[in-house]
């Protein structure tokens, strides 16, 4: 694991695949927050529960399962629709357009796509405040996943039979190393994003699956500095 690509560690990947929150935004801008209380108050009102009760519930689900979601249609039953529709009711002006970004992936080689756990619409207007959505190819989301969240290898095996993107020409950025397991077994480069500047003490500690660095290629705080580094390589 290394914090710096070297020259021409990236020269043939033609394939860009992205996480997208506190991957393709800095986790300071601490968007998914909102969602957060959001999927609280989902729990609390589903089962009844004060609202202490119902984050612990919460944070067990998205620890067991992959994601809240994924916990509560197991265990609950509910419509993915409706809590989708609900926990992305959010504020996105939280994002910051991020020109710098931009112009980084437009000069990546190749194909680009969002992959996250999100839903496509919770994507497309994330995207749209950083101003990249038109710099991607597709965006693969849960409803894609057929609600199975990552790690789950399924929803790689699905993402790759749909997009045929595997291998050492396709690359894989996410802020949880865990996320990084399955396209490593796919031969896949991995980068991990982690916050600016830092702390192992800023979340729970299944939250940095500090047992499974090995999964991880590359480390950096600045995907943008990141990918202006790489690009020129790429480009060869």
């Amino acid at each position: 694991m290394t914090d710096q690509p070297s020259p021409q560690a990236f020269a043939g990947v033609r394939e860009w695949v992205f996480d997208l929150d506190n991957t393709l935004y800095p986790h300071r801008t601490n968007l998914f927050s909102q969602i957060d209380v959001r999927m609280t108050a989902y729990v609390q009102a589903l089962l009844g529960l004060d609202r202490d009760a119902a984050r612990l519930l919460q944070k067990e689900l998205y620890r067991d399962y992959g994601t809240t979601l994924n916990g509560l249609m197991e265990l609950h039953g509910i419509d993915p629709d409706d809590f989708l529709r609900k926990v992305h009711d959010i504020d996105y002006s939280w994002v910051a357009p991020d020109p710098r970004l931009g112009a980084a992936i437009r000069a990546l080689p190749g194909r680009k796509f969002i992959f996250t756990n999100g839903d496509r619409g919770h994507a497309e207007r994330t995207a749209t405040r950083l101003g990249i959505l038109d710099d991607f190819d597709d965006i693969f989301d849960i409803v894609a996943a057929e609600l199975k969240p990552k790690p789950a290898r399924e929803t790689y095996d699905r993402f790759v039979a749909l997009h045929a993107v595997a291998g050492p020409d396709a690359v894989m950025f996410e802020d949880l190393a865990r996320n990084l397991v399955v396209p490593k077994l796919l031969g896949m480069k991995t980068v991990l994003v982690v916050p600016n500047n830092f702390e192992p003490t800023f979340s729970e500690i299944w939250e940095r699956d500090p047992g499974q660095t090995d999964q991880v290629d590359y480390v950096t705080d600045d995907l943008a500095s990141f990918l202006e580094q790489v690009a020129p390589t790429a480009r060869a």
